[in-house]
C-alpha cells in the first residue's frame, strides 16, 4: 500500500504538483511526517495486550454471571472459593492460548485457521482447572453445574469475542492502520521493480510512504509509481527522527557494494529495521536466507534494538521500579534538597538539555550542584577534580550520585530508562572535540532511550571524558548493550550499580 495524496492535509493535486518540486520538498516532508503519526496510534502490540485482557476478564465475568444468575445458587455461597477458581481459568486460558500461539497478531486477524487450536486452548484450560479442583480437594464446595456451565457459555463467550475482534482487526488491517511504514532508498527501475511486486502482494503488511534519492531528478525521477521522492540521504535522516518510520528497504543492486556500504554507514544509527532487497539480484539463495515483505525477497542487515516487545517490557519495568525507588528515596531526596538550600542560593534543581531517544532533545532534571551564577547548562566545559564551580554539597552528591535522584521523574515521564546509554549534554566534549566527532557512529547510541545507569557505568566508565579512549570505550560498552539487551541483564545491571557507585574514582 502506497501513501495516498489525499491523505496529506494539503489535498490537492495542483498542491502536491508544486511541492514535488525540490525546492519545495521540505513543506512535503512536513506534510507527509504529519500524516503518517497521525495514522500509527494503533500497533498489532497494543491489539494482542488487549485481547489478552478481555480473555482474562472476559472469562471470569462469564464465570461471575453463571454462579449469580443460575437458580440452584440461591443458597449461601462461598464467593471466594467461586472467584479464586475463576481467576484460575481465566489465567489458565490465557496461558494455553498463549502457548498455542493465539496471541499472535496473525491468528488474531483470522481465527478460523486455526480455531481447532482456539478450542483446544479453552478445553485444555479447563482440563486443568478440573483437575485442580480434584487435587485441591475442593470438590464439596463448587457446583459441578457451575463448572459445566461455565466452560459451555465461556466457550460461546471466547469464540464470538476473538471472532468479532478478528472481523474489527481485518477492517482496519484492509485501511493499513496496522501496517509498517516504510521509506525506499535509491530511485530509477530498482524502486520501480519493488513498488511493483509489493504492490501485487496480496498482503505485504506495509505502507510504502516515500522514497530517498542523493541524485537528481533525471536520474531518480520525482515520482516512481505513484511514491514520491521525498529528498535525499541526509534528508531521510531527518525524517526518521521527526516520523514513525519502521523499515528502510535499500533498492540499489546487490553489486553496488561501495555505494549500498556507504549508505548503510550513514543509516546503521536509526532506530529501524533495514533490509536490502534482492529483487535485482542475480545471485539465488535458498529460500530461507531471505525475508520476505509480501513477495519482496529481502536480505536483512539490522534489526530495530530491542525487538517488538523489548519497548513494552523495558517501560513497564521503568515505571514499576522508579515508583517504588521514588517512594523508598522520598526521605533522602528531601534532606539532599534541604542542604543544597541551606548550602549556596539558588534552586534545589538543575535543568540539561540533553540527547535522547532518536537524538530528540530532552530536559533532564539533576540536584544543583554548582553555584547558580556559574552553572554550565550546555556542559561546553566538564566538571574536573577540585572544580571551584561546585558547591560543598554539591561534591558529595556527584560522588555518591545523589544529584541524579530527580532523574526518576523523567523515567515515569518516559524520557529516560532506568537502563540504557547515559545521556550526554548537547555540547560534551572529549578534550576540545564533541563526542559526535571523536567516534564514528556516536549516535547509533540513541537507538534506544538513554537510562540512570548502564553497562558503561557499572564497568567503570563513569564520569569525566578528558581523552578520546573514554568516550570511546563508554560508546563501545553502550553499543555492546543495544546489542545484547534483554530483561535479565536490565536487572543484572540494577543490581550492579549500587556497588559500581561505591568503587567510582571518576565522578566530582
Amino acid at each position: 500500500m502506497k501513501l495516498d495524496p489525499k491523505d496529506l492535509k494539503f489535498a490537492t493535486r495542483v498542491d502536491l504538483d508544486a511541492l514535488l518540486s525540490a525546492e519545495n520538498r521540505p513543506r512535503f516532508r512536513k506534510a507527509v511526517s504529519e500524516t503518517i503519526g497521525s495514522k500509527h496510534f494503533f500497533t498489532p502490540q497494543l491489539m494482542v495486550i488487549i485481547a489478552a485482557l478481555v480473555d482474562v476478564f472476559g472469562t471470569m465475568t462469564v464465570a461471575g454471571l453463571t454462579a449469580y444468575y443460575y437458580p440452584g445458587f440461591r443458597a449461601p455461597m462461598n464467593w471466594a472459593v467461586y472467584s479464586a477458581f475463576a481467576a484460575l481459568g481465566a489465567v489458565a486460558l490465557a496461558t494455553f492460548a498463549l502457548l498455542f500461539g493465539q496471541y499472535q497478531f496473525a491468528n488474531l486477524l483470522a481465527p478460523f485457521r486455526r480455531i481447532t487450536r482456539l478450542v483446544l486452548s479453552w478445553l485444555v484450560s479447563f482440563t486443568v482447572l478440573g483437575s485442580a479442583i480434584f487435587l485441591l480437594k475442593f470438590g464439596s464446595e463448587l457446583s459441578r453445574v457451575w463448572l459445566i456451565t461455565w466452560s459451555a457459555s465461556g466457550l460461546f463467550f471466547f469464540m464470538s469475542w476473538r471472532f468479532m475482534l478478528a472481523a474489527f482487526l481485518r477492517r482496519m488491517n484492509r485501511d493499513g492502520h496496522f501496517n509498517k511504514q516504510v521509506v525506499l532508498v535509491g530511485g530509477g527501475e530498482n524502486a520501480a521493480r519493488v513498488v511493483s511486486v509489493v504492490d501485487g502482494s496480496l498482503d505485504s503488511g506495509v505502507n510504502l510512504i516515500g522514497l530517498f534519492d542523493d541524485r537528481d531528478d533525471a536520474r531518480a525521477p520525482a515520482e516512481t509509481k505513484g511514491l514520491f521522492k521525498l529528498g535525499g540521504i541526509d534528508d531521510l535522516i531527518d525524517f526518521v527522527r521527526a516520523t514513525p518510520v519502521d523499515l528502510i528497504i535499500v533498492t540499489l543492486p546487490t553489486h553496488a557494494e561501495e555505494r549500498i556500504t556507504h549508505l548503510l554507514g550513514r543509516l546503521w544509527v536509526l532506530p529501524v529495521d533495514i533490509r536490502i532487497s534482492a529483487q535485482a539480484q542475480k545471485l539465488r539463495l535458498r529460500p530461507r536466507a531471505y525475508s520476505y515483505i509480501g513477495n519482496l525477497p529481502c536480505l536483512d542487515v539490522y534489526d530495530k534494538p530491542l525487538g517488538e516487545w523489548g519497548p513494552l517490557f523495558k517501560v513497564a519495568l521503568d515505571k514499576i521500579v522508579a515508583s517504588l525507588m521514588l517512594v523508598i528515596l522520598a526521605p533522602i531526596m528531601a534532606a539532599t534538597a534541604l542542604a543544597i538550600k541551606i548550602d549556596s542560593k539558588g534552586p534545589v534543581l538543575f535543568r540539561q538539555k540533553r540527547y535522547g531517544f532518536n537524538n530528540e532533545l530532552i530536559e533532564i532534571y539533576k540536584f544543583r550542584s554548582m553555584y547558580t551564577d556559574q552553572a554550565d547548562a550546555s556542559a561546553a566545559t566538564l566538571v574536573t577534580r577540585g572544580d571551584a564551580r561546585v558547591t560543598r554539597v554539591g561534591r558529595f552528591i556527584r560522588r555518591t550520585t545523589l544529584d541524579e535522584l530527580p532523574q526518576l521523574f523523567n523515567v515515569l515521564r518516559g524520557e529516560l530508562s532506568l537502563v540504557g546509554p547515559r545521556p550526554h549534554a548537547t555540547q560534551a566534549k572529549a578534550g576540545a572535540s564533541l563526542y559526535e566527532h571523536v567516534v564514528d557512529g556516536y549516535f547509533a547510541r540513541h537507538r534506544v532511550k538513554p537510562g540512570l545507569t548502564g553497562w558503561a557505568q557499572i564497568n567503570g566508565w563513569r564520569g569525566e571524558t578528558d581523552t578520546t579512549e573514554k568516550i570511546e570505550r563508554r560508546v563501545e560498552h553502550d553499543l555492546y548493550y543495544i546489542e545484547n539487551w534483554s530483561l535479565p541483564f536490565d536487572l543484572y545491571i540494577l543490581l550492579r550499580t549500587p556497588l559500581a557507585l561505591i568503587k567510582a574514582e571518576n565522578a566530582y
